[in-house]
């Protein structure tokens, strides 16, 4: 935000205090850069499946053009519910545990705005997912930063949760599989948070929207810990595992009276996405679109190998990550920080990945490239990274 946007009187105070994304910005930077290969979009490069477009083009010619309940149509939140069970073993919830919104990005929004005050702090990660804070700022609420560790596969620790906690602490927001640092957290891992969760009543937000994007063991959501239920909120969506990000549907899953709370906000606002691409919903949610998950999952584990093997072989320490579809890698060896090093990239290959720190303090050193891109591709972007690389040792890229 320039300053003198910054400066206008008209402004809310809660505006005053965001910061400019870097993710943006280098969105911005590849926008104008010719020739450019950009690693930097977190979005699947494969087409919807043809049968989920066929029913959101069905129903339009059917006439389904009308307000759907701002909940959701029935079907497609009783479909949810079985989703969750049929694919995770997730089975306390029902159609009244769901809500249907505009992409899962809402789902942060309301989660923030229905239950913080003003003062309230709030557990997030770093890094981290880059709308997180923001949402937390805007209410007035103080986020606490939970630094994770490369050494412990990004995870939360049970350590390092406790040192965040104080007695103003009521919410905690994770993202597993992580974006940007691809790390899951297993049943075991979850194991060993979940009872300080629960001693200290914190409201646990989980962002589940890579759950389907595991590639080493089964994924967990932390739903299968009914213990947490009266005080958890998970979030997920259509965007990543079925390619719909253009869709913009997401949605939530909770204790009905939350459900209740949170469509206060939601009615007043966005009031639901399209009746169409619900119906369309109802057919990506359903067992027919396991096989399209499982060849989207197949594609992203090739690239995941290819990928980090080639930074490895760079010099660029990159562990292997188990979900999402994102490395993270130790750019620490180039001199650069993780700024520079991706703006010269960008200026003299045309390679286009994000810094670190666009994710949060802790992401300084590293850098996000996303591997949801055609294998021809990344094979084209790693040779001109290689190439950078071997002028930043010459002394050429500094």
């Amino acid at each position: 935000m320039s300053q003198t946007i910054r400066n206008d009187p008209y402004l809310a105070d809660s505006i005053r205090r965001l910061k400019p994304s870097l993710l943006w910005e280098f969105f911005e930077l590849a926008r104008k850069t010719p020739d450019v290969i950009s690693l930097s979009v977190g979005e699947p490069d494969f087409p919807t499946p043809w049968h989920v477009c066929e029913d959101a083009i069905y129903s339009i010619e059917k006439g389904r053009t009308y307000y759907a309940p701002t909940t959701g149509l029935s079907q497609l939140r009783r479909g949810i519910a079985r989703y969750y069970a049929r694919r995770f073993g997730v089975h306390q919830y029902q159609e009244e545990n769901v809500l249907v919104t505009v992409g899962a990005s809402e789902c942060i929004d309301l989660a923030c705005r229905t239950f913080l005050n003003p003062g309230d702090e709030v557990i997030i990660l770093d890094p981290g997912y880059v709308a997180y804070e923001p949402s937390v700022l805007l209410t007035g609420a103080k986020p606490v930063y939970l630094k994770l560790q490369e050494s412990e596969g990004f995870k939360v620790t049970p350590e390092a949760l406790k040192q965040c906690i104080t007695p103003k602490t009521k919410m905690i927001i994770m993202n597993y599989p992580g974006n940007p640092t691809g790390g899951v957290m297993r049943k075991e891992d979850y194991a060993k948070i979940v009872p300080i969760l629960k001693e200290h009543h914190i409201l646990t937000v989980v962002d589940e929207i890579y759950l389907e994007l595991v590639y080493d063991t089964e994924p967990c959501s932390i739903g299968v810990f009914p213990e947490l239920y009266d005080q958890l909120i998970l979030i997920n969506g259509f965007s990543k595992a079925y390619s719909m990000t253009g869709w913009r549907l997401g949605y939530l899953l909770c204790k009905p009276e939350w459900v209740e709370a949170m469509n206060l906000i939601h009615q007043y606002s966005t009031m639901g996405p399209a009746t169409p691409l619900q119906f369309a919903a109802i057919e990506a949610i359903s067992a027919r679109s396991d096989v399209d998950i499982e060849r989207h999952v197949n594609a992203f584990r090739s690239r995941r190998n290819y990928i980090t093997n080639r930074l490895n072989q760079m010099g660029l320490h990159t562990p292997l990550p188990e979900g999402a579809f994102y490395v993270f890698a130790n750019i620490t060896p180039s001199g650069l920080s993780s700024y520079d090093f991706c703006r010269k990239l960008l200026e003299q290959q045309h390679v286009c990945i994000i810094p670190g720190p666009a994710f949060g303090e802790s992401g300084e050193g590293f850098v996000r490239i996303s591997y949801a891109y055609a294998l021809e591709e990344l094979k084209t972007a790693c040779a001109r990274l290689e190439t950078f690389l071997a002028d930043c040792r010459n002394g050429q890229g500094k």
